[in-house]
């Protein structure tokens, strides 16, 4: 027994600090649902740290391209006065136009891999409004894996490669997965077509967490924004499309959209908006800050409230795209946050990560200053470029408030949103975490082509995964969708067979089949 406790103790997760972590699945919030607090120690450490593991590039979306281009607004949402819902300047007029620019991305694998690889694909643009910039950061799959920030540098490292051989080993990633049931919904996607879009250009885009709009009057709706393509429409990928591009070119969608733009065949897409109010909705069978939740579209449609068009390449690839820096939590008046738990921890993580990555003056840089007026008390710093100070201002007053020349703070430009809180400060996960239905739900809306090719693709992945791991992944489908469960079961087996079969035949071991089929061209 002695022994036992002494192993279990070995075992036991620490901080660096050497304190045990008995949760490390959820940070504290304030009620299941959040907010978050600052004194989230475990999670500042973790994240932090993790935002530090690579130099100089991204731990994640490493491989992008990017364009400038323009946001049209539309001046209303759907049919109402968008000033119903949002202050914000950008879209309160017709036909007004806000530059922009976009970086395009794969989210887990290195500079240099190929854009085939089957990974979801960043989308974040940075709109150059005149209060400022205002970056919406998201992936094209409108969901994700996690709803916990503390679970975020665990997720990442299960998809990179093994830090031992250095080799991508898909048995990592599900076993991450399958000790996550919030994951089954994202998997879904990650391994049907979906999960590889054609080009940048014809992929969609979406914001995945929820955010508020607030109006002049300071009232609050909760948003989902989504990004999707117009004329020239959406196309994925098959896994023998992508390997039969992948064996010519390993650039194609770089390629694509810097072609597209010099022909002049500026890529467009639509932005549009979900709106909920800014309650805890008990009516739904989900939270819906739950980030591993669509808000369904026929109950909440999307409505329209501008569009984008990419129309310049940029002129320089590492002074535009490889030194864009963006941000969840870089927002304008008349945009605010919700209390979605993985978006306020992003929140810190993005920018954290860029003034590691880029620089602490990163924001000096052409590509990711605002094109509006800039003045600021902050001084010095790594590669300080110029001096944030206002025209008038007393060089020799740093600091506010002041009565010798200093800056002054800004009048309001409408009510300031005060939601309410009284709830315990707790580490749970949210009430309603209902990790399957929707991930059943995507699955029966498959068409039959796109249902075999994730049976397809999930047990080509699975096949060289322990026993254990399958199991797990066969019990999460099958909570899903019986039909779901029941294919990818079957699958494995006649994969168990095929292998038994093929090391009979050629005389070797039948692990030394299963360890070779595991070397895969998509990434996982």
């Amino acid at each position: 027994m002695e022994t036992m406790d002494k192993e279990n103790q070995e075992m036991t997760l620490t901080n660096r600090q050497g304190h045990p972590i008995s949760d490390n699945q959820n940070i504290r919030t304030i009620g299941n649902r959040g907010p978050s607090t600052l004194e989230n120690y475990h999670y500042i450490e973790k994240i932090s740290h993790f935002d530090r593991e690579r130099i100089p590039e991204r731990v994640v979306h490493a491989r992008g391209a990017g364009a400038h281009g323009y946001f049209e607004a539309y001046g209303k949402v759907g049919n109402d006065p968008i000033s119903t819902y949002t202050r914000a300047k950008l879209f309160q007029e017709a036909g007004k136009q806000t530059p922009v620019f976009v970086r395009f991305s794969t989210v887990v694998h290195g500079n240099y891999s190929p854009e085939t690889f089957r990974d979801p694909r960043g989308f974040a643009t940075k709109f150059y409004t005149e209060d400022g910039n205002w970056d919406l950061v998201g992936n094209n799959l409108k969901i994700f894996f996690i709803r916990d920030p503390l679970k975020f540098p665990d997720m990442v490292h299960a998809f990179k490669p093994d830090p031992v051989t250095n080799l991508q080993n898909p048995e990592k990633m599900f076993d991450f997965v399958s000790n996550s049931p919030e994951a089954t919904h994202m998997i879904t996607f990650l391994f049907s077509p979906w999960g590889i879009p054609a080009n940048y250009r014809q992929m969609q885009g979406s914001g995945v967490n929820t955010y508020k709009w607030v109006n002049q009057d300071g009232q609050a709706v909760l948003v989902k924004y989504h990004w999707e393509p117009l004329k020239q429409g959406m196309k994925n990928l098959t896994q023998k499309e992508a390997e039969g591009i992948q064996g010519k070119n390993v650039s194609h969608a770089t390629q694509d959209l810097y072609e597209a733009i010099e022909r002049g065949e500026y890529p467009e897409w639509e932005l549009c908006v979900q709106i909920l109010s800014d309650d805890e909705h008990p009516e739904l069978d989900f939270d819906p800050l739950d980030p591993t939740k669509l808000w369904d579209h026929e109950q909440f449609p999307f409505l329209p409230v501008g569009k984008m068009v990419l129309n310049k390449n940029p002129e320089n690839y590492f002074a535009e795209v490889e030194q864009a820096a963006f941000g969840t939590g870089v927002l304008v008046d008349g945009l605010d946050f919700s209390d979605d738990k993985l978006l306020q921890g992003r929140t810190f993580s993005y920018s954290d990560t860029q003034r590691y990555r880029v620089g602490t003056n990163y924001l000096q840089l052409p590509i990711n200053a605002p094109k509006t007026r800039v003045a600021t008390n902050q001084r010095d710093g790594q590669m300080t470029i110029m001096v944030d100070r206002a025209p008038g201002q007393n060089p020799h007053v740093n600091y506010e408030p002041s009565s010798l020349g200093g800056l002054k703070e800004a009048v309001p430009s409408g009510k300031e949103h005060q939601p309410m809180y009284n709830d315990k400060l707790v580490r749970e996960k949210i009430s309603r975490t209902n990790d399957f239905k929707q991930a059943g739900d995507t699955y029966s809306k498959f068409e039959d082509w796109e249902r075999d090719e994730l049976i397809a693709n999930l047990v080509d992945a699975l096949k060289i995964c322990k026993p254990i791991i399958q199991n797990k992944m066969i019990e999460h489908f099958t909570k899903a969708d019986p039909d779901y469960g029941r294919r990818v079961s079957e699958g494995l087996a006649q994969a168990n067979v095929d292998s038994a079969h093929l090391g009979s035949a050629s005389g070797r071991d039948g692990a030394e089949i299963a360890e070779n089929s595991g070397k895969r061209t998509d990434g996982y």
